[in-house]
């Protein structure tokens, strides 16, 4: 694995970790620099039958790894955390290499991946049953009842590639939390984190005497997903992406579980009764963090009549203050997306919104290979720049005459993984929770709010579980009932 001088990294094996070692051979692909296209390193490509014999390594060390003491897998998790801590700088800039995202927000990827992981390792021991009163029923009278939670087997992650170190910790942590080996599939683009952050797990179960195999990774195209995602070895399947492949994966995969952390289109409401600066500053920030490239980042904001003028006149002045250029640089805001054609398709979505009647008020151009961050008034419900995931640094701005058609309008949609509301009303900030058809409501602050180590997930098309380590543990055991009549 090579990798470009400017984005330097400490070596790992070449190849895949597959089995006990490290595959090689294999053909390798570059990853690519967003900002300027240029080759950062080479990364191996996997085949589907390098998924088979992931499959099966991962299936064969299943009683293992479920055998393990809470113990040890606390204290795999914890080295891993300190291998990353002491390695901050580097993966920070290798992300920034990969992704394209700007430094605060890959320093910022990299803090929450520290924080994942700690996180994971305290969960450990809290995994834990309960007695059951069987003899609440006749038949039950004399009878001990308990049940415990045990490993659900061979896990399957497949993380996008807006956050790949986070993401993937998000699948790995609570996997070994749980006592499951995991087999990881990173983005195409951004295959380089997940790789060494591999590498740091079998290091970590090597140095506790635990199966390298417990962590694998698979690159490599749809029918390598397709392969790991219905192969009968696999238990259960966590997916974070887009809805039309995470609801294949679901019809795939069934009748294995599967976790779906998918996309959306959130909303956030500005009531009469808004603290307006606050609100428009939340906007900016959280409509162009990550360059627009998050599945809770502000695309749809929904302003009550009465305060929109006001409200865009607070809002324009910080968009037009945002600093679009190369993410290497400390002072850049937004930066070019994942590729060219994510480029052309959101330019061509913001063209069909003002063909459809909406207003291009500032932005919407490339500069520096980025799409300005634009701001479009009035887009109709019906076009894609409103109804569905744009994923850019792009926000949508209608006004509606109350909170109560605020919120139906937010609702009209087929996502629903978080949405906010800026109000200074303890009432409305209460009916918003009620009302609200998402995962989560976040009052006064930006619907990308997430403590990682909350229930995090959506419902309607944008998904089923939850995410944080606590949860996910929980959706990655089973319960085992004990059910004893002593002699």
């Amino acid at each position: 694995m090579s990798t470009h001088a400017e984005f330097s990294m400490p070596p790992i094996p070449d190849g895949l970790p597959i089995g006990g070692g490290w595959l090689s051979g294999l053909a390798a692909a570059p990853v690519t620099f967003p900002f300027d296209g240029s080759p950062i390193g080479h990364a191996p490509v996997g085949r589907p039958e390098d998924a088979r014999t992931a499959l099966a390594a991962g299936a064969a060390v299943v009683p293992a790894v479920g055998r393990l003491s809470s113990g040890t897998r606390r204290a795999i998790l914890l080295q891993v955390h300190a291998a990353l801590r002491e390695r901050t700088d580097e993966f920070t800039e290798l992300l920034i290499a990969e992704t394209g995202k700007v430094r605060a927000d890959c320093a910022l990827e990299v803090a929450r991946t520290l924080f994942t992981w700690s996180a994971a390792a305290e969960e450990v021991g809290h995994i834990h049953g309960e007695t059951v009163p069987l003899d609440m029923q006749e038949a039950g009278a004399g009878m001990l009842g308990f049940w415990t939670r045990k490993p659900v087997g061979l896990v399957v992650g497949i993380a996008g590639y807006n956050a790949p170190l986070l993401l993937a910790s998000h699948k790995i942590a609570p996997a070994i939390a749980a006592g499951c080996p995991v087999i990881c599939k990173p983005a195409p683009a951004t295959p380089l984190t997940t790789l060494w952050l591999a590498a740091l797990v079998r290091e970590a179960a090597a140095a506790h005497h635990a199966p390298e195999q417990m962590i694998q990774v698979v690159t490599g195209d749809a029918e390598v997903g397709r392969v790991l995602v219905t192969d009968a070895r696999t238990a259960a399947v966590s997916f974070t992406g887009s809805d039309a492949v995470g609801h294949q994966i679901a019809r795939d995969a069934a009748p294995r579980k599967t976790l779906l952390e998918l996309g959306s289109n959130a909303a956030l409401i500005v009531d009469t009764e808004a603290d307006l600066p606050k609100a428009a500053e939340a906007v900016v920030r959280g409509g162009f963090y990550f360059n627009g490239q998050a599945c809770i980042a502000v695309q749809r904001v929904i302003v009550c009549q009465a305060v929109r003028e006001e409200f865009l006149s607070e809002l324009l002045p910080r968009v037009r203050a945002l600093r679009t250029g190369d993410p290497r640089d400390a002072e850049t805001q937004v930066a070019p997306l994942i590729n060219e054609a994510a480029t052309a398709r959101v330019l061509d979505w913001i063209e069909q919104a003002q063909q459809a009647g909406a207003e291009l008020v500032y932005g919407g151009t490339v500069q520096d290979r980025s799409v300005t961050p634009a701001v479009l008034l009035d887009v109709p419900e019906e076009a894609q720049a409103w109804c569905e995931e744009i994923f850019a640094p792009v926000i949508a701005v209608r006004s509606v005459p109350d909170v109560h058609t605020a919120l139906e309008t937010a609702n009209r949609s087929r996502y629903g993984l978080h949405a906010s509301i800026f109000t200074r009303t303890l009432a409305t900030a209460f009916r918003a929770i009620e009302e609200l058809e998402v995962g989560g409501v976040v009052v006064n602050e930006v619907p990308g709010f997430r403590s990682d180590i909350m229930p995090y997930g959506g419902v309607k098309d944008s998904g089923l579980g939850r995410e944080g380590p606590r949860f996910a543990i929980e959706e990655l055991t089973v319960t085992r009932m004990a059910i004893i009549r002593p002699e």
